[in-house]
């Protein structure tokens, strides 16, 4: 079993069949080199090695030993793999599908390097509905989440995989784990407490959100001082939880019916699932988003700004408007930003400073513990206007009114940005620049009116 992004043994498919056709042993390859170059965090690093530690306790107890081995990055994966095959005497090699580029290729090469000597088995894991089996009717791939969402859900007992049982344990082999290139990283203690690593961690906080939570996910779910987002975000993007898992544990809920007062936090949670498999779907359909391309291919010729003070007052948090620079605080504090909070933000990037969303993008992924470049790519291109069903080019968030919406007493923004404690009403989310001055906080670096018609008639003239 060759272990990816998918770092369990509950709900695993190649692992369940490669439990039943023989016995098993496992291997994960470190790529540190590569994870570099595709702009891994620090505190998913972290999360993704203390996974490990964890899983192969969790193996150790199916007598399955897990092989972690060091081969830096994706171009010398295939040899390492084939060399180990060789040495372990494996006849066949199991593993699941990621639809990145890069991970594709590596799939391919794996198996051109294997074949003919070792038999492949590879299982769709990541989508709980593989992409290719949603098309239009006349077999084109959706470029729109809605009717995307409508034909998922028509489709998905039909069309859906199916949830794979924790296999048994096996017989006891000769073989012993050996986990020691782990030794290489040092464990921040910052993120074990933010974000403790285990397949039963995630089961936990997946049955607290859905027994506690879930029902008023639908009404809070945009407000991010009220603790209503599952935060299972970083469990998913490592695979320590799958899509599948949590679609059940949704449908037990009545995710899958039609809304209602009775069910309307299951079924919208359940429509945040689907966005998540509609952006893998696209990656794999146009691999271009992989590559840092717009797919609306008219916007490349957008005058995108690559100014760094702009920038870096985004990333500080000191553009002066205090929803936003709240939200930069959260993400620098916790690896995690709150879902509306990436919109506003990435929305206040590309539309206020008309920064290049791609810059965004990659600060985003270098500091997120849930960086995944298809949910990322798909939603900074959402919001600049760039991709495949985005906002219109004219709507465009006043983050004023974001926060008066759905921060109204400014908890959120006290929480992050404690030089405001003493500002009141409508103050907290647009300060007068005395009142800015006198709290030792940024002057706003824009004016929002200004920024907008600039932007706009940005789009227009592209348009």
């Amino acid at each position: 079993m060759w272990f990816r992004a998918d770092l369990r043994i509950d709900d695993n498919p190649a692992f369940h069949h490669a439990m039943t056709a023989g016995p098993t042993i496992a291997i994960y390859a470190l790529n540190p080199k590569t994870w570099q170059a595709h702009h891994l965090s620090t505190a998913k690093i972290s999360l993704i090695v203390r996974q490990l530690f964890t899983l192969e306790k969790s193996l150790r107890k199916l007598n399955v030993p897990l092989f972690v081995i060091n081969t830096r990055e994706f171009k010398q994966v295939p040899r390492a793999l084939q060399k180990f095959i060789a040495e372990k005497k494996v006849t066949s090699l199991y593993f699941n599908h990621e639809f990145e580029i890069n991970e594709r290729q590596l799939s391919r090469a794996v198996q051109q390097r294997l074949i003919p000597n070792t038999e492949i088995q590879s299982f769709n894991d990541q989508c709980a509905i593989a992409p290719g089996k949603i098309t239009t009717a006349t077999g084109d791939w959706y470029k729109v989440f809605t009717p995307f969402k409508r034909r998922y859900l028509a489709d998905f007992h039909a069309q859906g995989r199916r949830l794979y049982t924790c296999p048994k344990p096996q017989a006891p082999l000769a073989e012993n784990s050996d986990i020691r290139a782990l030794s290489q990283f040092e464990i921040a203690g910052q993120w074990q407490k933010l974000w403790p690593a285990g397949e039963q961690i995630a089961h936990q906080r997946l049955t607290r959100f859905a027994n506690d939570t879930i029902k008023d996910y639908a009404r809070l779910r945009d407000f991010p001082s009220e603790p209503a987002t599952s935060t299972l975000s970083p469990y998913l993007a490592i695979g320590a939880l799958s899509t599948r898992q949590c679609l059940e544990a949704a449908i037990a809920m009545g995710g899958l019916e039609a809304a209602s007062p009775a069910n309307e936090g299951a079924a919208t949670w359940v429509s945040e699932l689907i966005w998540r498999d509609f952006y893998r779907h696209l990656i794999y359909a146009f691999p271009d988003l992989c590559k840092h391309r717009a797919f609306q291919a008219n916007t490349e010729a957008l005058p995108w700004r690559h100014d760094t003070a702009l920038l870096d007052a985004w990333q500080q948090g000191r553009t002066g408007y205090p929803i936003v620079d709240a939200a930069m605080k959260q993400l620098m504090a916790t690896g995690w930003m709150h879902n509306r909070l990436r919109m506003i933000t990435a929305m206040f990037l590309t539309k206020h400073l008309f920064v290049d969303w791609r810059l965004g993008e990659d600060f985003f992924m270098r500091n997120l513990v849930d960086g995944d470049l298809a949910s990322n790519n798909g939603g900074w291109q959402w919001s600049a206007s760039t991709g495949v069903d985005a906002a219109p080019y004219f709507r465009i968030f006043n983050p004023a009114r974001q926060s008066e919406r759905f921060d109204p007493d400014g908890r959120f923004i006290k929480t992050h940005l404690p030089e405001l404690q003493a500002l009141t009403g409508k103050h907290i989310h647009n300060p007068t620049p005395a009142q800015a001055d006198a709290c030792g906080y940024a002057r706003a670096i824009v004016e929002h009116q200004e920024a907008v018609a600039q932007t706009k008639a940005w789009f227009k003239a592209v348009k």
